[in-house]
């Protein structure tokens, strides 16, 4: 647990606090401590407030185009990402069932543990903490288009190929790094040429920063 910690710079006091928030209920029955539930329940709210204040003092945006943007800033995919980046995943306790059926890179499971992680952050070391190590970790990736928010490219692609009914494939071209963390590279080929690439942490969003890439390139051109 410390080694977690101090890869993320965090200057904790209550180090079972984020062994909490790392903790899965199937390790939780077997072994008679607390899971990450109650950690994530608080960790979503405290998340949700820094992104409503990130979009409130950094866009003009109506109400509306706000809560849209906070949406796909704070859910399971977006959640599950971060946490990866983090390293988070490779540090949850899970009950020997569920780590032999690869709750660790469980998307569900990946994404509830970094909310509970946030949570603990708070609790331990108090928002304006909290809010700097979203602003150093999580803002950048946002910013940056480091992880896909955005529309279902995929979908508007196929439309598009459908009206010239011309063939479309998505190839995994390279994949690379531990089982736990793997990164996947996709390219999207129409009629058997390439039209985009993308990378990501899993197969579906390489395949959407792909078709992506490929309607950026459409535009331009």
């Amino acid at each position: 647990m410390k080694q977690i910690l101090n890869n993320l710079n965090i200057k904790y006091r209550d180090e079972n606090l984020y062994m909490t928030a790392l903790t899965h209920s199937s390790y939780a029955y077997e072994n008679n401590v607390e899971n990450y539930e109650r950690l994530e329940y608080l960790g979503d709210a405290v998340l949700e407030l820094i992104i409503s204040e990130y979009l409130y003092k950094n866009t003009n945006y109506e109400e509306g185009v706000m809560t849209k943007m906070r949406a796909k800033y704070v859910c399971e995919d977006a959640n599950y990402e971060y946490a990866v980046h983090l390293n988070l995943n490779n540090y949850i306790r899970l009950g020997h069932g569920e780590k032999e059926n690869g709750g660790r890179y469980r998307k569900a499971i990946v994404a509830d543990v970094f909310e509970a992680f946030i949570g603990a952050m708070y609790l331990d070391l108090g928002f304006s903490v909290v809010c700097k190590f979203i602003y150093d970790n999580i803002i950048p990736l946002i910013e940056n288009k480091k992880i896909n928010f955005d529309t279902d490219y995929k979908s508007i692609l196929q439309e598009l190929i459908q009206t010239d009914k011309r063939s479309l494939e998505y190839v995994v071209v390279n994949e690379y790094g531990p089982a736990h963390n793997k990164t996947f590279e996709v390219v999207v080929k129409i009629d058997d040429v390439v039209y985009g690439k993308g990378i990501a942490h899993s197969k579906k969003l390489a395949e959407q920063n792909a078709a992506c890439d490929a309607l950026k390139k459409a535009q331009n051109g």
